[in-house]
């Protein structure tokens, strides 16, 4: 089964939830009462989503946490990065050499073409569209599969 961690779904809740409020801040115990989360977990998704850029902080008393973009861009898949790195369905997709039956594997290429589709989905929708009421969610677009995948043994 293909899943999302926990935390990357929390993230995906507190950023839906800063969305809400363009520009404005917000404090972590407030986003947390918003989004129905317990406040040190809603800390810690900040934390990460800070890092990479997808929220701000400011200090004092006008300040809290805020988008770091528009909505409108930061994709999921931008979400998926920050919260648990490359997204890949395979060992392969991400790292070259770890698998030793790399050498004579059959579907390695398949399993690329099927990690950038993934991965293309997953870029085509973006934080407003996950905001209700906000903007209606735009269909995910056909996805073509390339023919070869570079790097990608047949």
């Amino acid at each position: 089964m293909l899943r999302i961690a926990k935390l990357t779904d929390y993230a995906t809740v507190v950023l839906a939830t800063l969305a809400e409020r363009p520009g404005a801040h917000a404090s972590a115990t407030e986003l947390a009462t918003l989004a129905r989360l317990e406040p040190t977990t809603v800390s810690k998704v900040l934390k990460t989503l800070a890092q990479a850029g997808l929220v701000e902080s400011r200090r004092g008393a006008a300040g809290g946490y805020r988008l770091g973009r528009a909505p409108e861009a930061i994709s999921v898949a931008d979400v998926i990065v920050a919260m648990e790195g490359p997204i890949g369905l395979t060992e392969c997709q991400l790292h070259v050499g770890l698998c030793h039956h790399e050498g004579h594997c059959g579907i390695r290429g398949n399993w690329q073409k099927i990690g950038v589709a993934i991965e293309t989905a997953l870029q085509s929708v973006s934080l407003a569209d996950l905001v209700p009421g906000r903007r209606r969610p735009t269909a995910i677009p056909s996805v073509t599969l390339p023919a070869e995948v570079p790097g990608a043994e047949r």
